[in-house]
């Protein structure tokens, strides 16, 4: 019972927040909005120390990879479980809206007429899918990389700068030496700000309930039902799926042993970037090596969304019942799929709004109007929390596979006898 509680209190104290919290919202309804201060203040803290923790993990990460193969090894490997489980999680979300209609046709003229307003739509930028792009990938000006709008562009920065730090040898180790000093401070700073997460991440979730309340139509809350079980379905069989197949028996247990924290934190504050530190050490306990879970996990935020593709897919979704649009033959179904896949990309690591280009792009693309937008931001807010938590816990089994295909089999033995030898070492020396 102690080693229980040992391993689980955190788990078990931000569990009970999120309960108290999730009451509080139900009792007092709107009137919990007066907590919302107590949330921003976590949510912000954690937030503020995003951009150095992006750049330090990444650049110390890459840098310190001796071996060239290992770090090509690497990256060829996050891109390959990126592609195949987004191209999964495309698949499963068309497949849970394809016989469930989302919208009754009686519903549609209702919801239309919801959104008539296109003035603020109006308002939005117009931007090719290349001027698109290059704005996702790159920025004009160095002091644009610590704004969290840029977080794709700063991690090509930063893993720019590891390999450029990797390529000068012996001369960067000063350099290299600052950012492992730098690196260690940011996380301490982490470990200090995870010490209010319990009363931050209560008050957060107190004011996330008592404001959606009553505020959800029957459309949406048909989506979000729906969503929710999807999520749940695929939170548990697809990751244990994955914790299987990169380490056995022991890998599932290991992954459920330490994701917790990572899945509570993301459903309190809806934001991946926010995830990234729990996210990380919650892998490094699994038993990923650091290079792999500082490197998989950063990057995973912006390119790996495995619950922002789902939602991608029941927004095109709810659209199609909603104008009657078919999506029968394989081109029309893959049409579907390539959206949601093209779209998910253009979502930052940002809590609720960040969205708003790539839901655009799927207004755009499909052909719909754009009175439309309003209709999929509600989409977005209301299955929010179920879809940052799949995009978390997904860059976690995903650091698992990398783990497999990079360090074979054994890799979880491996970290152990790492762990071990450094240990003896340490003993040794004393």
């Amino acid at each position: 019972m102690k080693k229980f509680l040992s391993n689980y209190k955190s788990t078990i104290i931000l569990l009970v927040a999120l309960i108290v919290g999730a009451a509080v919202g139900l009792i007092f309804k709107e009137k919990a909005t007066v907590l919302k201060p107590f949330g921003d203040i976590f949510l912000n803290l954690l937030l503020v120390i995003i951009v150095p923790l992006i750049f330090l993990t990444i650049t110390t990460s890459v840098a310190k990879m001796k071996q060239p193969k290992r770090l090509g090894k690497i990256i060829g490997s996050i891109i390959a479980m990126f592609v195949l489980t987004s191209i999964i999680a495309a698949l499963v979300g068309f497949a849970s809206t394809y016989f469930a209609k989302l919208v009754n046709p009686e519903d549609s003229s209702k919801i239309m007429e919801t959104f008539k307003d296109e003035e603020q739509v109006e308002e939005t930028e117009e931007l090719t899918i290349a001027e698109r792009t290059v704005d996702l990938l790159t920025v004009n000006d160095f002091s644009k990389l610590l704004s969290r709008n840029n977080i794709i562009a700063l991690l090509v920065f930063s893993v720019i700068f590891g390999i450029a730090m990797n390529m000068s040898k012996e001369k960067a180790e000063p350099v290299l030496n600052f950012l492992n000093s730098a690196n260690e401070i940011v996380n301490n700073i982490i470990k200090i700000i995870m010490y209010y997460a319990p009363v931050g991440l209560g008050c957060y979730f107190a004011t996330v309930i008592g404001s959606l309340g009553s505020s959800i139509a029957v459309g949406y809350l048909k989506t979000f039902v729906v969503y929710s079980i999807v999520a749940v379905l695929f939170y548990i069989i697809m990751y244990t799926i994955y914790a299987f197949v990169a380490g056995g028996a022991k890998g599932v247990k290991s992954y459920w042993k330490n994701i917790i924290p990572s899945t509570l934190t993301s459903l309190a504050t809806c934001s991946s970037a926010a995830c990234i530190p729990v996210n990380i050490e919650g892998a490094k306990k699994i038993g990923v090596p650091a290079d792999i879970a500082e490197t998989t996990i950063p990057l995973g935020t912006s390119f790996h969304k495995d619950g922002s593709i789902i939602g991608s897919v029941f927004k095109i979704m709810f659209l199609v019942c909603l104008f009657g649009t078919s999506v029968a033959t394989a081109g029309e179904i893959f049409g579907v799929l390539g959206i949601a896949l093209l779209a998910t990309l253009l979502v930052t690591a940002v809590p609720i709004g960040g969205g708003t280009i790539s839901e655009m792009l799927i207004i755009s693309m499909m052909g719909y109007p754009v009175a439309a937008l309003p209709i999929l931001t509600i989409i977005a807010t209301i299955i929010d929390a179920p879809a940052t938590m799949l995009n978390v816990v997904g860059d976690t089994a995903s650091s698992m596979l990398v783990a497999r295909i990079v360090d074979g089999k054994d890799w979880m033995n491996k970290e152990k006898d790492l762990k071990d030898e450094k240990i003896m070492k340490e003993t040794i020396k004393v």
